[in-house]
């Protein structure tokens, strides 16, 4: 609930410094070609990250095929996008899958998006500090002080977090598979590289929703900041995904010399498209509804 209700006065923050304007110019900017290639930027991104879960889960001995890892990726993906925190498709996706194995699946899901989380931030943070850009004024002035007061709620979020026995639970089993599974010589290697490239897709969709909001900096110039507004989807403090991101933006693009409301409309289109790429999760969750259709075993 905390989580919730900092991203919701995160949004209604920027609403009421940059203007509605800018959010509604994002999503006059989405169109046929920039929708094309979300749906087909997330077929890639999705079976990246199904891929990467899939791995893991062999790592610890969780058998799992790649079929339902992609239909399951596709539907979580979905579910982060229109419910409120953005994660409880992957609360979803680790209850259903630790059900029939004392946990293990559960934690595979844990596994994969920590591990998937901190290679994307490890390479967001060497892109921010090898080149020019959002990152020294995002530590400095009143853009630091956003950013600090962003990375506080972040804080309190899981601190909140911790506070669950549960929660506190699956993290020590979880350490044991960490150690035996994602670090493992056989797994990492393919966890970082899948990562990487789920990274590259991301930020492509990125550059394809700046390019469609009217944001016509040369690219060397636009990828520091579009990596900073990703690496604020890390944090847990959003409404469905949103606020952060749209934050960090505005204070990156503002930085930069584009303007607060450019990179709040770029964040937007970002995101719209960012829904429009999970779409197929919602017939995932349509056809393994409709009558007749019998659970699938989840150890498959």
């Amino acid at each position: 609930m905390i989580r919730v209700l900092a991203g919701a006065a995160v949004l209604a923050g920027l609403v009421a410094t940059v203007g509605a304007e800018a959010f509604v110019a994002g999503l006059r900017a989405v169109d046929g070609w920039s929708v094309l290639a979300a749906l087909l930027i997330g077929l890639v991104t999705t079976v990246l990250s199904a891929a990467r879960w899939w791995l893991v889960a062999r790592g610890i001995g969780v058998p799992l095929r790649m079929g339902t890892a992609v239909a399951d990726t596709y539907r979580a993906l979905f579910l982060n996008s229109v419910l409120p925190a953005g994660v409880l498709g992957d609360v979803h996706r680790a209850v259903r899958h630790g059900r029939h194995d004392g946990g293990a699946g559960a934690r595979a899901v844990v596994l994969e998006r920590v591990s998937g989380q901190v290679v994307v931030v490890a390479a967001g943070i060497v892109v921010l500090l090898a080149q020019p850009g959002p990152g020294p004024a995002l530590t400095t002035g009143p853009a630091g002080g956003a950013s600090a007061a962003l990375a506080a709620l972040a804080a309190l979020a899981a601190l909140a977090a911790l506070r669950s026995a549960r929660v506190r639970a699956v993290l020590r089993a979880t350490g044991a598979d960490l150690r035996s599974g994602v670090l493992a010589r056989r797994t990492w290697p393919g966890v970082v590289a899948l990562s990487l490239a789920g990274l590259a897709g991301h930020l492509v969709l990125f550059v394809v929703a700046a390019r469609a909001a009217g944001a016509q900096a040369p690219l060397p110039e636009l990828l520091p900041l579009l990596v900073a507004a990703l690496l604020a989807m890390v944090l847990p403090i959003n409404v469905g995904g949103w606020g952060p991101r749209e934050a960090v933006a505005a204070l990156a693009f503002g930085a930069a010399g584009f303007g607060a409301a450019l990179g709040v409309t770029v964040a937007v289109v970002f995101g719209v498209l960012g829904l429009v790429a999970c779409l197929p999760g919602a017939a995932v969750l349509l056809w393994l509804r409709a009558p007749g259709r019998a659970p699938v075993p989840v150890p498959c």
